[in-house]
């Protein structure tokens, strides 16, 4: 593919008529390093060089007998960048004037081009000179009000100081702090054009003198401060016919006036975030938080803000809401495939947006998965070698439900009370059976604008597994009766859960910032303390039984923690370290349960190998007999302790690719999991200080993904590097990768019916972090 793309665009010049060049070079020379990146941006786009993978898109869909189209053209890729000196003149004034914006006050741009056939080489040179510095900085503001703001929070935002280089950005920043500023402080009339800016270079000195001036109204003494009078709140369809012919109208405390046209609405939920009350001074932040909040509640499509003055220095505000249609469903899924094992999985989302006239929120989850294995007989049904069936049910009521009073915080972010049931059929063929039910009750909360937090005092959990007869028989009968004992029965867990998650508003964005988020499970410690007082009842293993079953009593912790790096453009570098651990103790010390055990690999772990394909330590299955390898797929490779982390480079390939951005991303997984202590069922799978680095699974690859915008398409594939199921030398299973069918068919006479795969594909939506 690339030696495809290099060819095409080494060709395109000669699909050009006679006196066209393509611009394969346009370089600036003589300007400081630090202002290249962004004079490059002055440069007209249409004489920069073509990105040679959309010109290769291009010229596949637009050639035709040896020569460009000129009718029917098709929108792809992107036309060749022709040679235009009129371009070349216009941009090198755009590069001088960029550099007077940055001081540069006797900067000269000239141009160069150089022609080699049909390609054309463009040089700017650039004799910027000596930068102009500022000698004095006056501030002239004519409200003596406004004059006293601007010195008590000049220090918080201003960078215009004597001895600086003269920056326009730095003067435009200055006078957008200035219009925040006033407008926080209930100067709702003052614009930005108050301000402007006179600057006098004529010291013959490289300096100049700068006046920031902030003039009143015309005709004015002095701006106006404003007071907020009453508050009109409106909801109301878009479409006329969905609204009742006699809207439901109350009249609040503070002067606040409910009008709901749709009849489906209580005004507490929506009033509790209008931060506007009778008498406060007009402040956009406040505006600015009503309307995040509002559109928070994930009930209305449209929020308008607007204001009416009653007299000269009083504002009434208006809320106009247009609701969103109350229900919607969503079906989304993926698909894996890996070493005769294939599946997918699929799940469909029911949604309503009002269920109680509260802006309470119902989601109805369901969601089947299922795992094909072509090495079973039969036909495709009878090659299911697992299904996992899961239905949820949340109710989430946006605002805390405590049996005592909390202060405020809707401020930083929308607080939610969530109550969650979850239920869950796992079957694995002729091994293992599963049914679990989870119930909570949590509480989600911001205390500033990116530290969030999410308590769940109340975890209810109820586990039944069972092992298929035969299957635990087989184990009993090679040494593994502590694990039939310890999953081939019921648990009851009750337990508390707590996550502290910081800057998760900020993935979406290409900035730079540290994620961090750290979580910690409880359970039985309640049940613990009870058993010292009540005489439960025990069973054979002498574990204490709630209900007639045992109870849980276990710690999981696990960390998240991530660097975000801009680098320009769409460019970013994301690199991520993933570390937890679970320990059972008291009640249950023998086996942490499935369901809160740690598993390697998967579409957001470690992208090489399948999901709980990986460890755990140097475990290698070619030490279970193979009916058991078979049977134990998925379940055997689980730990206590997890180690992954993750560096992706990320950026992107074409513009516009059918409505979406075409981004693609390199990336190095590493890590694994391992057992608290030796497992019988996972020989070499325990943890130890002065062996586990060498047990760090290493995959690479790359990945492509659809940007829609509003969601992405995402195709990863991983390269295995390192694999710790093998030892010493051996583990560097990428000196095999070209020379693999006698490392994959010796792997098969151990590890048989295993296959072993150095590629695993992930088709899957979203990112993976």
């Amino acid at each position: 593919m690339l030696l495809l793309v290099l060819f095409a665009s080494c060709r395109s010049p000669r699909l050009l008529a006679e006196g066209q060049a393509l611009v394969t070079k346009a370089e600036i020379r003589g300007i400081d390093p630090q202002h290249e990146e962004q004079a490059q941006a002055y440069i007209s786009q249409d004489i920069r060089p073509n990105s040679r993978i959309n010109l290769f898109v291009y010229n596949l869909a637009n050639v035709r007998k040896g020569r460009y189209r000129t009718e029917n053209i098709r929108n792809v890729g992107e036309p060749p960048h022709l040679l235009d000196s009129g371009l070349v003149a216009f941009s090198a004034q755009q590069i001088s004037r960029y550099l007077v914006s940055k001081g540069y006050f006797n900067a000269r741009v000239s141009s160069e081009i150089v022609r080699k056939g049909k390609r054309a080489h463009i040089y700017f040179h650039a004799l910027p000179g000596m930068p102009f510095t500022l000698r004095e900085v006056d501030v002239q503001i004519a409200d003596p009000r406004l004059a006293q703001l601007y010195d008590e929070g000049k220090a918080s935002f201003s960078k215009i100081k004597s001895g600086m280089r003269y920056d326009a950005d730095s003067l435009v920043a200055e006078r957008e702090s200035i219009y925040q500023l006033m407008r926080q402080h209930g100067y709702y009339d003052y614009f930005r054009q108050y301000m402007r800016v006179d600057v006098d270079s004529s010291l013959n000195s490289n300096q100049a003198d700068l006046a920031i001036i902030v003039d009143n109204p015309e005709g004015q003494a002095a701006h106006t401060k404003y007071i907020i009078d009453s508050s009109f709140v409106v909801v109301k369809h878009d479409r006329a016919e969905l609204n009742h012919p006699l809207p439901h109208k109350l009249k609040l405390p503070g002067s606040l006036y409910f009008e709901d046209h749709t009849g489906r609405f209580k005004p507490a939920p929506i009033v509790r975030y209008l931060f506007h009350r009778q008498g406060s001074t007009f402040n956009v932040d406040m505006e600015n938080l009503a309307y995040d909040r509002l559109y928070e509640l994930n009930g209305f499509r449209s929020v308008k803000i607007t204001y009416s003055k009653p007299d000269s220095s009083r504002l009434n505000v208006y809320y106009e809401l247009v609701p969103r249609p109350y229900m919607a469903n969503q079906v989304e899924g993926e698909y894996t495939f890996n070493a005769g094992m294939s599946g997918f999985n699929v799940g469909n989302t029911f949604t309503h947006r009002n269920l109680f006239g509260g802006l309470e929120q119902l989601d109805v989850k369901l969601r089947y998965g299922v795992l094909f294995d072509s090495r079973l007989p039969g036909n495709l049904l009878d090659r299911v070698f697992n299904n996992d069936f899961q239905v949820g049910v949340n109710i989430t009521v946006p605002r805390l439900i405590t049996p005592f009073a909390v202060p405020p915080v809707g401020r930083n972010g929308l607080p939610r009370t969530i109550f969650s049931a979850n239920l869950q059929a796992f079957d694995q063929f002729r091994t293992y059976s599963n049914r679990y039910f989870s119930g909570t009750l949590s509480y989600n909360w911001f205390d500033n604008r990116y530290r969030q937090h999410n308590l769940t005092p109340l975890v209810l959990e109820y586990r039944y597994g069972q092992l298929n007869s035969e299957f635990a028989q087989r184990l009993v009968e090679q040494g593994f009766l502590l694990y039939v004992r310890s999953n081939n029965r019921a648990y009851f867990g009750l337990g508390s859960q707590y996550t502290y998650t910081v800057n998760a508003a900020k993935l979406s964005r290409l900035a730079d910032f540290l994620y961090f988020r750290g979580a910690l499970d409880l359970s039985g410690n309640l049940l613990g303390l009870a058993g010292q007082i009540v005489n439960f009842s025990e069973n054979e293993d002498g574990e204490k039984e709630v209900l007639g079953v045992p109870y849980l009593q276990y710690a999981k912790v696990e960390t998240d923690l991530r660097y975000y790096r801009h680098l320009g453009g769409d460019r970013q570098l994301v690199v991520r370290l993933n570390p937890g651990i679970a320990v059972p103790y008291g009640n249950n010390s023998s086996l942490l349960i499935f369901e809160k055990s740690f598993f390697g690999g998967g579409m957001n772990g470690i992208r090489a190998w399948q999901a709980r394909t990986l460890g755990p330590g140097n475990y290698n299955r070619e030490v279970l007999d193979p009916d058991l390898r078979l049977n134990f797929r998925n379940l055997d490779q689980l730990g206590e302790i997890k180690l992954e982390g993750n560096v992706e480079y990320r950026f992107r390939v074409v513009n516009d690719v059918f409505g979406a951005k075409l981004k693609a991303a390199t990336f190095a997984d590493f890590g694994n999991i391992w057992r608290i202590r030796a497992n019988e069922l996972n020989p070499d799978g325990e943890f130890k200080f002065d062996r586990f680095l060498g047990q760090i699974a290493i995959g690479a690859g790359a990945g492509l993904r659809f940007d829609l915008d509003y969601f992405v398409v995402r195709l990863d594939a991983g390269i295995k590097v390192r694999d710790p199921q093998f030892h010493g030398g051996k583990q560097w299973v990428i000196s095999e990768f070209f020379a693999s069918r006698q490392f994959k068919e010796q792997y098969r006479i151990t590890n048989a019916p295993d296959r072993y795969n150095f590629v695993q594909y992930n088709f899957g939506i979203g990112m993976p972090f």
